[in-house]
Order: C-alpha cells, then sequence, then structure tokens
C-alpha cells in the first residue's frame, strides 16, 4: 500500500485533537455524575451543628433555631425566672431531671443548662410531638415556660413537665457547647472538637 498523497502530520494533527475533544467531554460527563454522588447541601444541613449568637436573644426572650429539622428553643432567663425554677419543683413530674436521655450529663439538672441564665431546649412535646409554645411568667400564673395548647402540657423554663399534664417527661435539652461567651454550637456536646 502507498502513502501517496496522504498527509501524515494532518492524520497525527486530527486524531490527538479528536482524543482531546473526547477526553474533555468525557470529563464534562463525568464531574456531574461523580458530583451526584455526594450527599445535597439539604442534607449536610439536616444533621450539621448550628451556631447560634446569643447576642439576638433579650432577657426573657425566646428565639426558635432549627436543628435537624426540629424548633430549637433558646431562652435568655433572669434573676426571677432561674428562682422560679427552684420553687415550682414540688408540682414537676420529675424535678430532677432522672430521665438521663432527656439532656446530657454536663448539663445542670435544676436549670437543666450549663449557664443559668441560658436554656437551650429541643420544642417538641414528649406526648404527642406538638409545638409548645413560649409563656412569659407575666402571661401566667404558673411562672412562665412552655404550654403545648394541643392538650394542655405545661413545662416550666428549663422545659420540666408539670404534674398533671399529658406529656411524661421532661423535654429534651439538645447537645450544645459554647464556642465564646455568646455563640453556642447546637448539635456539638462540650469537649467535642
Amino acid at each position: 500500500m502507498s502513502n501517496d498523497g496522504v498527509d501524515l502530520e494532518k492524520r497525527r494533527f486530527l486524531t490527538l485533537a479528536t482524543a482531546g475533544v473526547a477526553t474533555v467531554g468525557a470529563g464534562f460527563v463525568a464531574v456531574p455524575f461523580l458530583g451526584s454522588w455526594n450527599p445535597s447541601e439539604k442534607a449536610k444541613a439536616g444533621g450539621a451543628p448550628v451556631e447560634f449568637d446569643l447576642d439576638k436573644v433579650e432577657v426573657g426572650q425566646m428565639v426558635k433555631v432549627k436543628w435537624r429539622g426540629k424548633p430549637v428553643f433558646v431562652v435568655r432567663r433572669d434573676e426571677n425566672a432561674i428562682s422560679q425554677l427552684a420553687n415550682n419543683a414540688s408540682e414537676l413530674k420529675d424535678p430532677d431531671s432522672a430521665v438521663e436521655t432527656q439532656q446530657p450529663s454536663y448539663v445542670d439538672k435544676a436549670t437543666r443548662s450549663t449557664r443559668p441564665d441560658i436554656a437551650v431546649i429541643v420544642g417538641i412535646c414528649t406526648h404527642l410531638g406538638c409545638v409548645p409554645q413560649h409563656k412569659k411568667e407575666t402571661e401566667v400564673s404558673w411562672g412562665g415556660g412552655f404550654f403545648c395548647p394541643c392538650h394542655g402540657s405545661k413545662f416550666d423554663l428549663a422545659g420540666r413537665v408539670f404534674s398533671g399534664s399529658p406529656a411524661s417527661t421532661n423535654l429534651v435539652v439538645p447537645p450544645y457547647r459554647y464556642l465564646a461567651d455568646n455563640t453556642i454550637l447546637i448539635g456539638e456536646d462540650e469537649g467535642e472538637v
């Protein structure tokens, strides 16, 4: 066979150019395909810890934060509210927070927090999963806390359930830790890094 009339340099160039375009094309197809194996941003955020600035919460106020799709109540308690926690112990089902699965071991059993003035509580009623409403001390006769309007469960400002309520256990305290004096990380225990 004769190579008469065939430009070998041109053929090599076209072969290399075609291979280069095919390689780039394969990369454009492979990157989105391989990227689809990663969890979505929504899935990552669903279980990720949430950083919260406590400067957003004034004394006596509650702010709702979303963590793992659940409402988390962050409450700044004043001295009166903190002293009320000790006064209503005789009216509670579990004043000593004996159900260990309801709060991390490092929180104080009476205030159910690491700092008396800040409460961090999952806002889901332990009766049937409703979201209780925050009630200030001045709005109710029982010292304030949380009230579930669906079935009448009452919780104090530490999330402890009152006797006579349909809910059987205290509200859950999620794992959390302080990153700074006024910044908490909800979803990560003390000592974790």
